[in-house]
This record gives C-alpha cells, sequence and structure tokens, in this order.
C-alpha cells in the first residue's frame, strides 16, 4: 500500500499524486491528513484501485468515476458520487448535499445522516443500477427527480427526534425505488409517489444489499425488520409534463 501525506497538499496536486500513482501501477493507496481537498478519486478508472483517505474530503469526491473503491474514515462534504459511473463510496461517518447526483452506477454506503437533494436525478444506464445506502437520517428533497436506481435510508445509527426524511421527498420522481425504514407521513411526499408495503422481491433484493453495507462498514445493526419498511415508487413518468409544455 502507497502512503500519501495530505498536510498542506493543495487539492490539484493531491489528485496528481495520485493518477500519477496508479499510472505507476500502484493498486492500493492510503491518503492521510486529508483537510478538504476536492475531487479525490474524480474520473477515476480502474476498478482494481482502492484508495483509504484518512480525514474529511472537499467536494465532488469521486465525482465521474469508473471503478475504484474510496473507503472514507470519517465525514465527507456536499457532492460524493456526482455523476459516478461505476465503483464503491464508502463514507464512515455523516456525508453533506446532493449526494449521487446524475449516478449512473456504483454502490454508495453511508454510515450516518445525509443533508438536502441526495440521489437527485439519480437514474442509472444501459444495464447499470446505482445503489446508495444511509444509515442514519435525510434532509429535504430526497430523491428529488429520481429517474433510476435504488436508496435505502435506515434511520438507524442516529438517536435524535427529527423526522428521518425531510419535505418534498421524492418529489419529481419518475423512477427507480426508494425504500425507507420507517412510516413517513403523506406531507413529506411529493404527489408523484404512492407509498407501498415491501414484497418478497423486494426483501429478496435488499438483503445482500443490506449486509454488504454492513460488512463494508463494520457495524452491527438490526435492520432487516422489513415489515418496517415502507416503498416509494412513482406513479407519474411525467410528473410536471403540463407545467412546462401546453
Amino acid at each position: 500500500m502507497k502512503l500519501i501525506n495530505a498536510k498542506g497538499v493543495y487539492y490539484k496536486q493531491l489528485n496528481e499524486m495520485i493518477r500519477a500513482e496508479i499510472r505507476s501501477g500502484t493498486k492500493e493507496i492510503k491518503v492521510t491528513n486529508v483537510v478538504g481537498q476536492r475531487y479525490i478519486g474524480g474520473g477515476l478508472e480502474d476498478g482494481d484501485v482502492k484508495i483509504h483517505i484518512e480525514g474529511v474530503p472537499g467536494e465532488d469526491l469521486a465525482a465521474f468515476m469508473d471503478g475504484p473503491t474510496l473507503n472514507v474514515r470519517n465525514n465527507a462534504q456536499d457532492g460524493v458520487g456526482n455523476t459516478m459511473n461505476s465503483g464503491k463510496i464508502i463514507v464512515h461517518g455523516m456525508a453533506g448535499d446532493v449526494i449521487g447526483y446524475g449516478m449512473r452506477g456504483g454502490k454508495i454506503y453511508i454510515r450516518d445522516d445525509v443533508g438536502y437533494r441526495v440521489g437527485i436525478h439519480m437514474k442509472g444506464y444501459l444495464d447499470k443500477v446505482p445503489v446508495m445506502v444511509i444509515g442514519g437520517r435525510a434532509g429535504d428533497f430526497f430523491g428529488e427527480y429520481m429517474a433510476g436506481g435504488i436508496v435505502v435510508l435506515l434511520g438507524a445509527t442516529t438517536n435524535n427526534s427529527k423526522p428521518i426524511v425531510g419535505d418534498y421527498c421524492a418529489a419529481g420522481m419518475h423512477g427507480g425505488t426508494i425504500y425507507i425504514r420507517e412510516e413517513v407521513e403523506d406531507r413529506f411526499l411529493g404527489k408523484e409517489v404512492k407509498k407501498f408495503s415491501l414484497e418478497k422481491k423486494d426483501e429478496k433484493l435488499l438483503t445482500p444489499i443490506l449486509n454488504e453495507f454492513l460488512s463494508d462498514l463494520d457495524i452491527s445493526l438490526d435492520i432487516f425488520d422489513f415489515s418496517r419498511y415502507i416503498k416509494l415508487i412513482p406513479v407519474s413518468s411525467r410528473p410536471y409534463g403540463r407545467m412546462y409544455v401546453y
């Protein structure tokens, strides 16, 4: 494993150091003392590469990434997995806003809470099905304009009294599936979706995903109580057609 010390290193220089190591054939890198450097993992394409990050990476972590695995041993800022195509991001803490924007494939596992507009425009591409699992709670506009993929919100790792999800959940959603491990009042939901109980096929789909989430984060949670979950799916393929076209 190659060690890179990011203390005091400008983000452009740090990213070039990481790329240089990968070009030389390095497959596993540990980056220490990360303090807000942006774009780590951005555009990388080697599926055999693993990058361990100690510290808090900056915005657009793994933007446009296509293959590697990033393991963040702390919190992450906004824009994690922006337009990500494949690979995996594991965050052992919280993450900010706009996580998985336009995500077309791969997996994002976040142990604790996330901010606003998480899963916005998440879609999938050809045979790719992006997957995101969040162990804690989410802010407003969760799953906004979602067009594909699977998002799971567990509410299992944070102990507070706020709702599991904020206002306008799934607003404009027209594809994909959202699973939430708690009842959500209709007033929090976009008008384009309806709630359903899980079926056996949903349980079969979620079981390996949740097992991988727990294993990657090295945590133990009782999250297989599928009778608690609700499923949100869209009931319109063109939720705003009449607003923009007359």
